[in-house]
């Protein structure tokens, strides 16, 4: 992901910075997804796996990446303390 809009893009609703999810937190992501027990907070079950997301740094909000391009749009985010044995940030 480009490093300029990286820099710039944050969390809709907390203001806080994101950054690129690691590989054990996407693995541990997808295998929630998998086990059929990720819902947006939207409450919209997650069925596709992530290839690529973002978190907030300070661990609490997800947002997928598609094709390059974040969907930071606040009802499709997942939220990560939810997730059992979710990988801290950092």
């Amino acid at each position: 992901m480009n490093k300029r809009l990286l820099d710039i893009l944050c969390c809709p609703v907390s203001k806080t910075p994101v950054t690129p999810m690691g590989k054990p937190q996407l693995d541990a992501l997808n295998a929630a997804i998998a086990a059929g027990t990720i819902r947006t907070v939207a409450e919209d079950i997650v069925e596709q796996p992530f290839e690529a997301g973002l978190i907030t740094v300070d661990g609490k909000r997800i947002y997928r990446i598609e094709d390059d391009i974040p969907i930071m749009l606040a009802d499709e985010a997942i939220v990560a303390t939810g997730i059992e044995d979710f990988p801290a940030t950092g």
